[in-house]
Protein backbone atom coordinates (compact mmCIF):
# COMPACT_ATOMS: atom_id res chain seq x y z
CA UNK A 1 0.00 0.00 0.00
CA UNK A 2 2.85 2.01 0.34
CA UNK A 3 3.53 2.31 -3.24
CA UNK A 4 0.15 3.44 -4.10
CA UNK A 5 -0.44 7.35 -4.47
CA UNK A 6 -3.36 8.10 -2.63
CA UNK A 7 -6.32 10.77 -3.54
CA UNK A 8 -6.69 14.14 -3.17
CA UNK A 9 -7.35 15.09 0.74
CA UNK A 10 -10.91 15.48 0.82
CA UNK A 11 -11.77 13.79 -2.50
CA UNK A 12 -13.59 11.00 -3.10
CA UNK A 13 -13.17 7.37 -4.88
CA UNK A 14 -17.28 6.30 -6.16
CA UNK A 15 -16.51 2.58 -5.64
CA UNK A 16 -19.85 0.16 -7.05
CA UNK A 17 -21.99 0.60 -3.97
CA UNK A 18 -20.89 4.03 -2.77
CA UNK A 19 -21.89 5.22 -7.19
CA UNK A 20 -25.05 3.00 -6.59
CA UNK A 21 -25.62 5.26 -3.68
CA UNK A 22 -25.27 8.34 -5.85
CA UNK A 23 -26.95 7.02 -8.54
CA UNK A 24 -30.02 6.35 -6.40
CA UNK A 25 -29.80 9.86 -5.00
CA UNK A 26 -29.69 11.57 -8.46
CA UNK A 27 -32.96 9.53 -9.70
CA UNK A 28 -35.08 10.06 -6.79
CA UNK A 29 -33.74 14.16 -7.30
CA UNK A 30 -34.77 13.75 -11.02
CA UNK A 31 -38.42 11.90 -10.56
CA UNK A 32 -39.03 14.55 -7.37
CA UNK A 33 -37.89 17.64 -10.49
CA UNK A 34 -39.45 16.34 -12.99
CA UNK A 35 -42.61 15.54 -11.28
CA UNK A 36 -43.32 19.50 -10.81
CA UNK A 37 -42.57 19.90 -14.29
CA UNK A 38 -38.43 21.29 -14.42
CA UNK A 39 -36.02 20.97 -16.73
CA UNK A 40 -32.68 19.53 -16.34
CA UNK A 41 -29.87 21.71 -17.01
CA UNK A 42 -25.97 22.35 -15.86
CA UNK A 43 -23.57 24.81 -16.49
CA UNK A 44 -19.74 25.11 -16.59
CA UNK A 45 -17.43 23.23 -14.41
CA UNK A 46 -15.06 25.56 -13.63
CA UNK A 47 -15.81 29.75 -13.89
CA UNK A 48 -14.06 33.00 -13.72
CA UNK A 49 -13.68 33.84 -10.32
CA UNK A 50 -14.98 37.02 -10.92
CA UNK A 51 -18.44 35.46 -11.14
CA UNK A 52 -18.36 34.59 -7.46
CA UNK A 53 -17.23 38.06 -6.28
CA UNK A 54 -20.35 39.98 -7.99
CA UNK A 55 -22.67 38.23 -5.16
CA UNK A 56 -21.28 35.39 -3.00
CA UNK A 57 -19.24 36.91 -0.50
CA UNK A 58 -15.66 36.89 0.64
CA UNK A 59 -15.26 34.09 2.32
CA UNK A 60 -16.06 31.50 -0.36
CA UNK A 61 -14.17 33.57 -3.10
CA UNK A 62 -10.86 33.78 -1.03
CA UNK A 63 -10.93 30.93 1.57
CA UNK A 64 -13.38 28.06 0.26
CA UNK A 65 -12.92 28.12 -3.50
CA UNK A 66 -10.27 26.34 -5.38
CA UNK A 67 -8.80 29.14 -7.84
CA UNK A 68 -5.86 28.86 -9.88
CA UNK A 69 -4.23 31.17 -12.89
CA UNK A 70 -5.22 29.66 -16.38
CA UNK A 71 -2.45 29.70 -18.99
CA UNK A 72 -3.58 32.90 -20.12
CA UNK A 73 -2.99 34.33 -16.95
CA UNK A 74 -7.02 34.62 -15.66
CA UNK A 75 -7.92 33.40 -12.52
CA UNK A 76 -10.42 30.81 -12.38
CA UNK A 77 -12.17 28.20 -9.89
CA UNK A 78 -13.51 24.42 -9.78
CA UNK A 79 -17.31 25.79 -8.98
CA UNK A 80 -18.48 26.23 -5.31
CA UNK A 81 -21.90 26.49 -6.35
CA UNK A 82 -24.19 26.97 -9.30
CA UNK A 83 -26.52 29.82 -8.66
CA UNK A 84 -23.90 32.50 -9.71
CA UNK A 85 -24.05 30.15 -13.04
CA UNK A 86 -27.93 30.10 -13.27
CA UNK A 87 -28.08 33.42 -12.91
CA UNK A 88 -25.28 34.41 -15.88
CA UNK A 89 -27.19 31.72 -18.24
CA UNK A 90 -30.69 33.08 -17.11
CA UNK A 91 -29.66 36.43 -18.09
CA UNK A 92 -27.72 36.09 -21.37
CA UNK A 93 -31.23 34.81 -22.71
CA UNK A 94 -33.42 36.99 -20.70
CA UNK A 95 -35.25 37.85 -23.38
CA UNK A 96 -35.16 34.48 -25.23
CA UNK A 97 -36.68 32.30 -22.38
CA UNK A 98 -40.48 31.00 -21.58
CA UNK A 99 -41.11 32.00 -17.92
CA UNK A 100 -41.43 31.21 -15.11
CA UNK A 101 -38.37 28.97 -15.97
CA UNK A 102 -38.28 25.86 -13.97
CA UNK A 103 -34.67 24.61 -13.99
CA UNK A 104 -32.82 21.75 -12.22
CA UNK A 105 -29.35 20.13 -12.06
CA UNK A 106 -27.21 17.67 -10.57
CA UNK A 107 -23.13 17.67 -10.37
CA UNK A 108 -19.59 17.89 -9.28
CA UNK A 109 -18.92 21.14 -6.98
CA UNK A 110 -15.44 21.55 -5.30
CA UNK A 111 -15.15 23.81 -1.67
CA UNK A 112 -11.79 23.85 -0.12
CA UNK A 113 -13.25 22.91 3.64
CA UNK A 114 -11.59 21.06 6.25
CA UNK A 115 -12.85 17.50 5.27
CA UNK A 116 -14.84 15.95 8.29
CA UNK A 117 -18.27 13.91 8.88
CA UNK A 118 -20.99 15.31 6.08
CA UNK A 119 -18.33 17.72 4.58
CA UNK A 120 -15.66 16.85 2.10
CA UNK A 121 -13.91 19.12 -0.51
CA UNK A 122 -15.82 17.44 -3.29
CA UNK A 123 -19.23 16.76 -4.18
CA UNK A 124 -22.69 16.33 -5.78
CA UNK A 125 -25.29 18.93 -5.13
CA UNK A 126 -28.88 18.71 -6.97
CA UNK A 127 -29.81 22.69 -7.35
CA UNK A 128 -33.60 23.60 -8.31
CA UNK A 129 -35.22 27.16 -9.07
CA UNK A 130 -37.28 28.63 -10.09
CA UNK A 131 -37.11 32.10 -12.24
CA UNK A 132 -39.89 34.97 -13.10
CA UNK A 133 -42.56 34.12 -10.03
CA UNK A 134 -42.84 36.22 -6.74
CA UNK A 135 -45.44 34.71 -4.84
CA UNK A 136 -45.42 32.84 -1.52
CA UNK A 137 -46.52 30.08 -3.53
CA UNK A 138 -43.91 29.59 -5.74
CA UNK A 139 -41.62 29.19 -2.41
CA UNK A 140 -44.36 26.58 -1.54
CA UNK A 141 -43.83 24.61 -4.62
CA UNK A 142 -40.00 24.98 -4.23
CA UNK A 143 -40.47 22.73 -0.68
CA UNK A 144 -42.89 20.31 -1.85
CA UNK A 145 -40.53 19.41 -4.54
CA UNK A 146 -38.04 19.10 -1.23
CA UNK A 147 -40.86 17.67 0.86
CA UNK A 148 -41.79 15.05 -2.31
CA UNK A 149 -37.79 13.78 -2.28
CA UNK A 150 -37.85 12.75 1.03
CA UNK A 151 -40.97 11.25 0.77
CA UNK A 152 -39.24 9.20 -2.04
CA UNK A 153 -36.72 7.99 -0.08
CA UNK A 154 -38.64 6.69 2.85
CA UNK A 155 -37.59 9.79 5.08
CA UNK A 156 -41.30 10.33 6.82
CA UNK A 157 -42.07 13.47 9.14
CA UNK A 158 -41.20 11.47 11.83
CA UNK A 159 -37.31 11.82 10.95
CA UNK A 160 -37.34 14.81 8.77
CA UNK A 161 -38.60 18.30 9.12
CA UNK A 162 -38.00 21.34 6.71
CA UNK A 163 -37.84 24.37 8.77
CA UNK A 164 -39.13 27.51 7.29
CA UNK A 165 -38.79 31.33 8.09
CA UNK A 166 -39.23 34.11 6.73
CA UNK A 167 -36.10 37.29 6.04
CA UNK A 168 -38.97 40.11 5.80
CA UNK A 169 -40.79 39.18 8.72
CA UNK A 170 -37.48 38.98 10.97
CA UNK A 171 -36.08 42.26 9.54
CA UNK A 172 -39.66 43.67 10.97
CA UNK A 173 -38.90 42.41 14.51
CA UNK A 174 -35.60 43.35 14.25
CA UNK A 175 -37.15 47.27 13.64
CA UNK A 176 -39.27 46.64 16.66
CA UNK A 177 -36.26 45.56 18.69
CA UNK A 178 -34.75 49.04 17.36
CA UNK A 179 -31.58 46.75 15.77
CA UNK A 180 -29.89 49.17 13.29
CA UNK A 181 -29.79 47.74 9.71
CA UNK A 182 -25.93 48.00 9.57
CA UNK A 183 -25.82 45.21 12.46
CA UNK A 184 -28.54 42.84 10.95
CA UNK A 185 -25.53 40.68 9.02
CA UNK A 186 -23.82 40.21 12.67
CA UNK A 187 -26.81 39.93 14.41
CA UNK A 188 -28.40 36.75 12.36
CA UNK A 189 -24.88 35.04 12.23
CA UNK A 190 -25.90 35.13 15.81
CA UNK A 191 -29.06 33.41 15.92
CA UNK A 192 -27.18 30.95 13.04
CA UNK A 193 -24.85 29.88 15.93
CA UNK A 194 -27.33 30.03 18.57
CA UNK A 195 -27.84 26.19 18.52
CA UNK A 196 -24.16 25.56 18.12
CA UNK A 197 -23.00 27.30 21.02
CA UNK A 198 -23.64 27.51 25.36
CA UNK A 199 -26.09 29.96 25.97
CA UNK A 200 -24.08 32.44 28.11
CA UNK A 201 -21.22 32.42 25.77
CA UNK A 202 -24.41 33.33 23.03
CA UNK A 203 -25.53 36.30 25.04
CA UNK A 204 -22.28 37.37 26.13
CA UNK A 205 -22.03 37.75 21.95
CA UNK A 206 -25.19 39.39 22.04
CA UNK A 207 -24.12 42.12 24.32
CA UNK A 208 -20.42 42.56 22.50
CA UNK A 209 -22.44 43.56 19.53
CA UNK A 210 -23.96 46.12 21.24
CA UNK A 211 -27.33 44.62 22.28
CA UNK A 212 -28.85 46.05 25.95
CA UNK A 213 -30.73 43.69 28.46
CA UNK A 214 -34.29 44.50 26.68
CA UNK A 215 -32.76 43.87 23.15
CA UNK A 216 -31.37 40.34 24.50
CA UNK A 217 -34.86 39.47 26.18
CA UNK A 218 -36.70 40.86 23.47
CA UNK A 219 -34.82 38.57 20.67
CA UNK A 220 -35.04 35.25 22.74
CA UNK A 221 -38.68 35.71 22.69
CA UNK A 222 -38.84 36.37 19.05
CA UNK A 223 -36.75 33.15 18.72
CA UNK A 224 -38.95 31.05 21.03
CA UNK A 225 -42.39 32.13 19.14
CA UNK A 226 -43.12 29.55 16.52
CA UNK A 227 -46.39 30.59 16.22
CA UNK A 228 -45.32 34.43 15.15
CA UNK A 229 -45.90 33.09 11.66
CA UNK A 230 -49.75 33.45 12.23
CA UNK A 231 -49.24 37.20 11.96
CA UNK A 232 -47.44 37.77 8.84
CA UNK A 233 -49.56 37.16 5.50
CA UNK A 234 -46.53 35.53 3.30
CA UNK A 235 -46.22 32.53 5.36
CA UNK A 236 -49.77 32.07 6.19
CA UNK A 237 -50.24 31.85 2.35
CA UNK A 238 -47.09 29.39 2.03
CA UNK A 239 -48.44 27.32 4.61
CA UNK A 240 -52.49 27.33 3.09
CA UNK A 241 -50.53 26.42 -0.23
CA UNK A 242 -48.36 23.45 1.23
CA UNK A 243 -51.16 22.20 2.90
CA UNK A 244 -53.09 22.29 -0.88
CA UNK A 245 -49.68 20.16 -2.08
CA UNK A 246 -50.30 17.35 0.66
CA UNK A 247 -46.81 18.17 2.03
CA UNK A 248 -48.06 20.33 4.93
CA UNK A 249 -46.71 17.56 7.72
CA UNK A 250 -42.73 17.74 7.05
CA UNK A 251 -43.16 21.96 7.17
CA UNK A 252 -42.40 23.71 10.59
CA UNK A 253 -41.75 27.45 11.16
CA UNK A 254 -38.88 28.16 12.97
CA UNK A 255 -37.53 31.60 13.79
CA UNK A 256 -34.39 30.38 14.44
CA UNK A 257 -33.70 29.59 10.39
CA UNK A 258 -31.38 32.16 9.26
CA UNK A 259 -29.70 31.67 5.95
CA UNK A 260 -27.74 32.66 2.86
CA UNK A 261 -27.84 36.69 4.56
CA UNK A 262 -26.16 37.72 1.30
CA UNK A 263 -28.64 35.81 -1.23
CA UNK A 264 -32.37 35.67 0.33
CA UNK A 265 -34.51 38.18 0.58
CA UNK A 266 -37.90 36.31 1.82
CA UNK A 267 -38.75 32.73 2.41
CA UNK A 268 -35.88 31.13 3.67
CA UNK A 269 -35.84 27.15 5.04
CA UNK A 270 -33.74 23.99 5.41
CA UNK A 271 -34.78 20.50 5.89
CA UNK A 272 -32.62 18.36 8.73
CA UNK A 273 -32.88 14.83 10.39
CA UNK A 274 -35.25 15.60 13.08
CA UNK A 275 -33.73 12.97 15.25
CA UNK A 276 -30.57 13.98 15.33
CA UNK A 277 -28.26 11.58 14.02
CA UNK A 278 -26.68 14.17 11.71
CA UNK A 279 -26.48 18.50 12.85
CA UNK A 280 -26.16 19.49 9.30
CA UNK A 281 -28.83 20.45 6.85
CA UNK A 282 -30.19 18.12 4.54
CA UNK A 283 -30.74 20.85 1.98
CA UNK A 284 -31.50 24.77 2.09
CA UNK A 285 -32.84 27.25 0.32
CA UNK A 286 -34.87 30.48 -0.14
CA UNK A 287 -36.55 33.28 -2.33
CA UNK A 288 -33.37 35.39 -3.52
CA UNK A 289 -34.86 38.42 -5.33
CA UNK A 290 -31.77 40.61 -6.52
CA UNK A 291 -29.24 38.02 -7.87
CA UNK A 292 -29.64 38.55 -11.90
CA UNK A 293 -28.90 42.08 -11.67
CA UNK A 294 -25.76 41.50 -9.93
CA UNK A 295 -25.04 39.57 -13.12
CA UNK A 296 -26.10 42.02 -15.47
CA UNK A 297 -29.44 41.14 -16.01
CA UNK A 298 -32.69 42.59 -15.77
CA UNK A 299 -34.43 42.34 -11.87
CA UNK A 300 -36.30 38.75 -11.45
CA UNK A 301 -37.67 37.23 -8.78
CA UNK A 302 -36.74 33.69 -8.23
CA UNK A 303 -36.81 30.96 -5.23
CA UNK A 304 -34.27 27.29 -5.01
CA UNK A 305 -32.76 24.95 -2.88
CA UNK A 306 -29.66 23.06 -3.08
CA UNK A 307 -29.02 19.43 -1.54
CA UNK A 308 -25.69 17.89 -1.29
CA UNK A 309 -25.15 14.06 -1.55
CA UNK A 310 -22.83 13.82 1.11
CA UNK A 311 -25.25 14.60 4.53
CA UNK A 312 -28.41 12.73 2.00
CA UNK A 313 -26.24 9.74 1.66
CA UNK A 314 -25.44 9.76 5.74
CA UNK A 315 -28.84 9.88 6.29
CA UNK A 316 -30.35 7.33 4.36
CA UNK A 317 -27.76 5.06 5.33
CA UNK A 318 -28.09 6.02 9.70
CA UNK A 319 -31.90 5.46 8.65
CA UNK A 320 -31.60 2.32 7.24
CA UNK A 321 -32.85 4.02 3.38
CA UNK A 322 -30.44 2.82 1.24
CA UNK A 323 -31.65 -0.01 -1.39
CA UNK A 324 -30.06 -3.45 -1.49
CA UNK A 325 -26.96 -3.47 -3.51
CA UNK A 326 -27.19 -5.16 -6.75
CA UNK A 327 -23.73 -6.00 -7.89
CA UNK A 328 -24.61 -6.18 -11.29
CA UNK A 329 -27.49 -5.16 -13.57
CA UNK A 330 -27.17 -8.28 -15.20
CA UNK A 331 -29.85 -10.66 -14.13
CA UNK A 332 -28.55 -13.88 -16.42
CA UNK A 333 -25.38 -15.39 -16.79
CA UNK A 334 -24.52 -17.37 -20.11
CA UNK A 335 -21.65 -20.12 -18.87
CA UNK A 336 -19.22 -21.19 -20.96
CA UNK A 337 -18.61 -24.97 -21.47
CA UNK A 338 -15.55 -24.90 -23.24
CA UNK A 339 -13.53 -22.72 -26.03
CA UNK A 340 -15.29 -24.07 -28.94
CA UNK A 341 -18.72 -22.85 -27.32
CA UNK A 342 -17.63 -19.65 -26.42
CA UNK A 343 -19.35 -17.91 -29.51
CA UNK A 344 -22.65 -19.91 -28.87
CA UNK A 345 -22.78 -18.20 -25.53
CA UNK A 346 -21.96 -14.59 -26.81
CA UNK A 347 -25.11 -15.75 -29.46
CA UNK A 348 -27.24 -16.53 -26.68
CA UNK A 349 -26.68 -13.71 -24.46
CA UNK A 350 -27.22 -11.34 -27.57
CA UNK A 351 -30.27 -12.66 -28.25
CA UNK A 352 -31.25 -12.19 -24.77
CA UNK A 353 -30.45 -8.61 -25.18
CA UNK A 354 -32.10 -7.83 -27.94
CA UNK A 355 -35.02 -8.86 -26.29
CA UNK A 356 -34.58 -6.69 -23.57
CA UNK A 357 -32.86 -9.08 -20.94
CA UNK A 358 -29.39 -7.64 -19.35
CA UNK A 359 -27.49 -10.67 -19.58
CA UNK A 360 -23.46 -11.30 -19.46
CA UNK A 361 -21.32 -14.08 -20.53
CA UNK A 362 -18.62 -15.59 -18.34
CA UNK A 363 -15.36 -14.64 -19.89
CA UNK A 364 -13.69 -17.70 -19.79
CA UNK A 365 -14.27 -21.58 -19.94
CA UNK A 366 -14.02 -22.52 -15.86
CA UNK A 367 -15.60 -25.34 -14.45
CA UNK A 368 -19.31 -25.24 -13.55
CA UNK A 369 -19.01 -25.03 -10.35
CA UNK A 370 -17.11 -22.05 -10.47
CA UNK A 371 -19.41 -20.37 -12.87
CA UNK A 372 -22.44 -20.92 -10.57
CA UNK A 373 -20.67 -19.80 -7.33
CA UNK A 374 -19.42 -16.30 -9.68
CA UNK A 375 -23.58 -16.08 -10.32
CA UNK A 376 -24.47 -16.22 -7.02
CA UNK A 377 -21.69 -13.67 -6.02
CA UNK A 378 -23.33 -11.17 -8.62
CA UNK A 379 -26.59 -12.31 -7.17
CA UNK A 380 -27.74 -12.99 -10.47
CA UNK A 381 -31.11 -14.56 -11.07
CA UNK A 382 -30.64 -17.17 -14.07
CA UNK A 383 -27.96 -19.08 -15.50
CA UNK A 384 -27.90 -20.57 -19.01
CA UNK A 385 -25.72 -23.68 -20.11
CA UNK A 386 -25.53 -24.98 -23.43
CA UNK A 387 -22.67 -27.84 -24.31
CA UNK A 388 -22.34 -30.33 -27.19
CA UNK A 389 -25.29 -32.23 -26.12
CA UNK A 390 -27.69 -29.31 -26.30
CA UNK A 391 -26.43 -28.11 -29.33
CA UNK A 392 -27.37 -31.42 -31.21
CA UNK A 393 -30.38 -31.09 -29.56
CA UNK A 394 -31.53 -27.77 -29.85
CA UNK A 395 -31.64 -26.86 -26.31
CA UNK A 396 -30.69 -25.23 -23.51
CA UNK A 397 -30.17 -25.76 -19.96
CA UNK A 398 -31.81 -22.91 -17.91
CA UNK A 399 -31.14 -23.15 -14.02
CA UNK A 400 -33.53 -20.59 -11.17
CA UNK A 401 -30.22 -19.72 -9.10
CA UNK A 402 -32.69 -18.47 -6.68
CA UNK A 403 -34.68 -22.18 -6.00
CA UNK A 404 -31.42 -24.34 -7.55
CA UNK A 405 -34.23 -25.83 -9.77
CA UNK A 406 -32.79 -26.73 -13.38
CA UNK A 407 -35.04 -27.33 -16.38
CA UNK A 408 -34.12 -27.95 -20.64
CA UNK A 409 -36.26 -25.98 -22.38
CA UNK A 410 -36.00 -25.59 -26.57
CA UNK A 411 -33.68 -23.12 -27.73
CA UNK A 412 -36.05 -20.98 -29.58
CA UNK A 413 -38.44 -21.35 -26.40
CA UNK A 414 -35.47 -20.15 -23.71
CA UNK A 415 -36.13 -15.83 -23.62
CA UNK A 416 -40.02 -16.60 -22.72
CA UNK A 417 -39.03 -19.11 -20.43
CA UNK A 418 -36.15 -16.75 -18.80
CA UNK A 419 -38.28 -13.96 -18.91
CA UNK A 420 -41.52 -15.82 -16.96
CA UNK A 421 -38.71 -17.06 -14.59
CA UNK A 422 -37.27 -13.77 -14.12
CA UNK A 423 -41.36 -12.27 -13.31
CA UNK A 424 -41.96 -15.35 -10.95
CA UNK A 425 -38.66 -14.26 -8.58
Amino acid sequence: MKNIIQPVKGTREFYPEQMALRNFIYEKARAASQAFGYQEWDGPFIESIDLYAAKSGEELVKKQSFVFEDRGGDLVTLRPELTPSLARMVAARQNELTFPVRWWSFGPFWRYEQPQKGRTREFFQWNIDMLGVDSPEADAELIAVAATFLRSVGLDPQRTAVFVNNRRLMDSQFDALGIPPEKRLEISNLIDRRSKMDSAKWEANAFELGFDQKQLDGLKNVLGNYDLWKGNEELVRLFSALDALDVKEYVKFDPNIMRGLLYYTGTVFEAYDIRGLVKRAILGGGRYDNLLADVGGQPLPGVGFAMGDVVAGIILQENGRVPEFQPSPASVLVTVFDQNMLSRSYALASALRRAGVNAMVYPEPAKLQKQFKFADKMKLCVAITIGPDEVEKGRVAVKDLKSGAQQIVPEDAMIEFVRRLLDSQ
